[in-house]
């Protein structure tokens, strides 16, 4: 990920500054940086997928959505990904992720 990521600290800086740190600094900053082992690409569709999986079908999700077309995955592949997913997360959680999916691809 080539851009500093600040929304851990521009969120939850002034109430969570240790959580902001390591979400800025260690998630997105070492985790995601290690292009040489995974793409960006795939770290975005393994993300959608477990957040999906999880039942994170909040802004977290989206912005995962929306990070993974950045990264290059169509809206095809996005669809083809949540309804794979979907028989092994549940067909709620697919149903509403790929609702999502839908409007951040729209845009």
């Amino acid at each position: 990920m080539a851009d500093k990521v600040t929304t851990g600290r521009d969120q939850l800086g002034g109430f969570a500054p240790k959580f902001a740190e390591l979400n800025d600094d260690v998630l997105f900053g070492q985790v995601w940086s290690r292009e040489d082992r995974l793409s960006a690409r795939d770290r975005s569709v393994v993300t959608v997928t477990a957040l999906m999986a999880g039942g994170i079908l909040d802004n977290s999700l989206r912005f995962h959505i929306g990070n993974a077309r950045r990264h290059g995955v169509t809206a095809e592949e996005m669809a083809e990904i949540l309804t794979h997913a979907a028989f092994y997360a549940g067909w709620p959680k697919a149903w509403a992720a790929l609702r999502m999916a839908e409007e951040v691809y729209a845009d």
